[in-house]
């Protein structure tokens, strides 16, 4: 059955997660702060779909036929959707603010979804009058190519919402697979204090970025180094959930490297900024 699928936030995460909604056959309405935003979201899914034509992955047809199904949507208002995918950056006031939005503008029925890779989902459900519909759909990176969606429940998530958050990740293609909401969840509890730990191997000398990318690739049969990744990853990125982490825990063991904090004070988030551990063209 298609749905009606709203997804707030136009950038890598978001424009992966409409192109794989509409891959699946649903309707998107695609929204982020500026209009331009949001066709650029749209160029990055143009783009990946003509990559995949050219490749022989799909038609020219379906390709057209799934841009169809994306429908760019300006102001969060009046959204008669199902359901209601949240993936802006990972601040919390930014994703509280973005819920309340969502719940005065959806129907009653409409699920409320975030793919927040670290924060509580229910401190997002209890920002809304609909706690029992809200859920974690946590999805990787790059979304049309990686398997994995963690579903997280918070507190108050009713079966009735899990069940149909779960369906629908599989009917996207995806294997859902059910954590709690802890800090991190599973996927950055685990990922995030190896990369941080990568970091401080660089910062106390014991290896230059090339050797310790080139032991974990090599060593542990990784097929990209921890300090590559956290490029890919967006070293902001990495430092907010590492906060989170922290802060959640309240454990030293989880304390940001220095040399993290550093990179992002001077604005060097990795490929996207075109400078982080490694130089980008």
């Amino acid at each position: 059955m298609p749905y009606r699928i709203a997804v707030v936030g136009a950038g890598q995460m978001g424009s992966g997660i409409a192109q794989v909604a509409a891959a699946a056959g649903h309707d998107v309405l695609l929204n982020d702060r500026t209009e331009d935003l949001i066709a650029r979201g749209v160029a990055g899914i143009e783009k990946n779909l003509a990559r995949s034509v050219e490749k022989g992955r799909i038609s020219a047809e379906d390709r057209t036929a799934l841009l169809g199904r994306i429908r760019a949507t300006p102001r969060i208002e009046n959204l008669d959707v199902d359901l209601a995918i949240e993936a802006a950056t990972e601040a919390l006031e930014t994703k509280l603010e973005l819920f309340r939005a969502l719940d005065a503008a959806t129907p009653e029925r409409a699920v409320l979804a975030s793919n927040t890779s670290s924060i509580s989902i229910t401190l997002l459900g209890a920002a809304t009058r609909r706690p029992g519909r809200t859920i974690g759909m946590h999805f990787m990176n790059p979304v049309p190519v990686m398997q994995l969606v963690e579903i997280i429940r918070g507190i108050a998530t009713s079966q009735e919402t899990f069940d149909f958050t779960h369906a629908l990740a599989a009917q996207m293609g995806k294997t859902p697979v059910e954590v709690r909401d802890f800090p991190g969840f599973v996927s950055n509890r685990v990922l995030m204090p190896m990369i941080n730990e990568a970091i401080y191997a660089l910062y106390e000398g014991v290896g230059s970025v090339e050797a310790i990318d080139t032991v974990m690739k090599l060593g542990m049969n990784h097929p990209m180094g921890p300090l590559q990744l956290a490029d890919f990853i967006g070293l902001d990125t990495c430092l907010a959930i590492m906060n989170v982490l922290h802060d959640g825990f309240a454990d030293s063991k989880y304390r940001p490297c220095p040399l993290l904090r550093q990179y992002v004070a001077a604005g060097w988030y990795g490929k996207k900024t075109g400078r982080g551990f490694y130089t980008y063209a």
